[in-house]
């Protein structure tokens, strides 16, 4: 199999913001503030254009671990168009979420917590690194976005 050949920086954050927009599900990684065992799992999320809105119950490991660390590792597509944000995390409990937001992230996920029985919180991931590569021929280059700019102006 051959691959495409590496796009260009330019094109790869234009399909990186069109993957943000366009994607409703990420895998999401996390870890006790102990060092403990990393914890991975799907959720969905919304891009407002600055930064990625999740939910998860509160009291699952990965919101205790978001709560506890205000950190998050997020990637986004298939391994072979993948798009890796490393970010920092606040919370906001479903009662400080203006409802507009919570409008949005239940219409374009399909899921809406507020409806759930079991307290869920949602978390603002606000991206400081993110790479976007497809193949072995796109990782010089990958990195994006670095302590929360990014590399290349709109």
């Amino acid at each position: 199999m051959t691959a495409a050949p590496a796009r260009t920086a330019e094109q790869r954050k234009k399909d990186t913001l069109h993957r943000l927009e366009h994607d409703v599900d990420a895998w999401v990684a996390t870890a006790g503030p102990d060092g403990g065992a990393p914890h991975l799992v799907p959720l969905s999320f919304v891009w407002d254009g600055a930064t990625l809105l999740i939910a998860t119950p509160a009291q699952s490991p990965t919101g205790r671990n978001l709560v506890a660390t205000g950190t998050a590792r997020v990637g986004i597509g298939p391994t072979r168009d993948v798009v890796m944000i490393e970010g920092t995390v606040r919370a906001v409990t479903p009662e400080d979420l203006p409802e507009e937001d919570a409008e949005v992230f239940a219409g374009k996920t399909g899921f809406d917590p507020r409806r759930l029985a079991t307290r869920y919180l949602y978390f603002n991931v606000t991206p400081r690194r993110v790479q976007a590569w497809r193949e072995e021929n796109e990782l010089r280059g990958r990195e994006l976005m670095r302590d929360g700019r990014w590399l290349l102006a709109d």
